[in-house]
């Protein structure tokens, strides 16, 4: 059964957010909010946590991970940003956009493509998860709470929030509860490896970006 922590919105209690981050460097999973959809996370560099999260999501190790970062900065030591996106990425952040680039040596290789040598990297806009970021350290995997049942459709995507809690509690470790209703909108995926960036998913605050990106889909 997963320990639950219930912390305020908008100013979580330091001496709970300690707590959780301990249990992340000892490779704890949770389930958490972000400005988008509640997420299966845990820290970046535990790799026995990151496998973990691959079997809860059932994601073969040729499927990257998307990991939140704090800043612009931060992503900057794990991701190689060009002038052209750093320009784009600065009028968006923090936001709910996953933005795909090539990854530094910083990158574990089970969170990376290991084709492409990429990955997805988030500023969330979201308190919670920044608190987390700052008491952590490190980079915080971001994969949604969206799991497939056995016939490949979503039955979890829409669930009642506590629904959603009853499902994952003997999956997780820690159930992190901000007493306001989850978000059911992802967020957009622009890809920032080539020339020209692209919008390869279509999310929350994707109409923003028509200005500034080709839309592929």
């Amino acid at each position: 059964m997963a320990t639950l922590y219930t912390l305020h919105p908008y100013n979580p209690q330091p001496r709970r957010i300690e707590e959780i981050c301990q249990s992340l460097r000892q490779g704890a999973i949770m389930l958490y909010p972000t400005d988008t959809v509640y997420a299966i996370g845990c820290d970046l560099n535990s790799k026995s946590a990151v496998q973990r999260v691959r079997q809860i999501k059932q994601l073969s190790n040729d499927k990257p991970l998307t990991f939140l970062c704090s800043s612009l900065s931060n992503i900057s030591e794990y991701a190689s940003v060009s002038d052209s996106a750093y320009r784009i990425m600065k009028r968006l952040i923090p936001g709910p956009y996953t933005f795909v680039l090539p990854t530094t040596k910083l990158v574990p290789k089970l969170v990376m493509s290991p084709k492409r040598k990429t990955t997805g990297i988030r500023v969330p806009d979201h308190p919670i998860c920044q608190t987390l970021l700052q008491g952590l350290g490190n980079p915080i995997i971001s994969t949604s709470a969206h799991l497939a049942d056995e016939t490949g459709g979503f039955p979890t995507i829409g669930l009642d929030k506590f629904l959603l809690f009853d499902e994952l509690d003997k999956q997780v470790d820690l159930i992190i509860d901000n007493e306001l209703e989850p978000g059911f909108d992802v967020s957009t995926i622009v890809d920032m490896t080539g020339d020209t960036p692209m919008v390869i998913r279509k999310g929350l605050g994707w109409e923003e970006l028509q200005n500034w990106v080709t839309v592929t889909v």
